[in-house]
């Protein structure tokens, strides 16, 4: 039997957001019978309103399809912050899957939320939280991060209950800290736990 999909899919544009999303999908590997799908979603271009159409992207990951989505056992979706919501180029995506939302694609699987921003109080929480409501509109669970983890106690840079984040610094070069490479995988994991949980026999 082959191993079920955590479609792991952000958009970045400096980079942490994409580190991020490994550190995830090393997480998700850990647990036995999921595996992650790493995808990307494209740039909107310059017109307000239109997304760029290049099928396959220079580098990093595939773009993501509606298959991707459908498909997959559970969905851990992340974005850089942009004035407290998820950035244009996610939001885009997002908006066109009404017609999953329409068959109830997504209903009862597992969903986590994961961002970056340049600042310790720069949005990432309310980020976090404006990104789960579509999900929770498509009837997915909302899965966290739990205090049983210490790392959420302990870190002195990202990391919520609300799901994994990362303070990237003014200049969105700073490190991912081990606490936030904790968090990260640790959310990963839950949720492929968590989709392991809920499959129907």
């Amino acid at each position: 039997m082959s191993d079920k999909t955590i479609l792991v899919l952000y958009y970045s544009r400096n980079g942490a957001t994409a580190q991020m999303a490994e550190h995830i999908a090393a997480g998700v590997n850990q647990v036995s019978g999921q595996r992650a799908l790493v995808r990307t979603v494209p740039p909107v271009s310059n017109n307000i309103g239109e997304q760029a159409q290049a099928e396959i992207p220079d580098a990093g990951p595939l773009y993501c399809t509606e298959e991707d989505l459908r498909d997959c056992s559970g969905l851990i979706l992340g974005s850089p912050t942009r004035f407290g919501n998820m950035a244009a180029p996610l939001k885009y995506f997002i908006d066109s899957t009404s017609s999953l939302w329409l068959n109830g694609d997504l209903i009862d699987k597992p969903a986590a939320v994961f961002t970056s921003t340049s600042s310790m109080h720069g949005g990432n929480e309310s980020t976090l939280l404006t990104m789960l409501l579509p999900l929770m509109h498509h009837g997915m669970v909302a899965v966290g991060i739990p205090y049983s983890h210490a790392a959420l106690h302990q870190t002195q840079t990202g990391g919520t209950p609300y799901g994994a984040s990362h303070v990237a610094g003014a200049d969105g070069t700073a490190a991912i800290s081990d606490d936030e490479i904790t968090l990260c995988k640790a959310l990963g994991e839950r949720v492929a736990t968590i989709a392991k949980a809920l499959e129907v026999v």
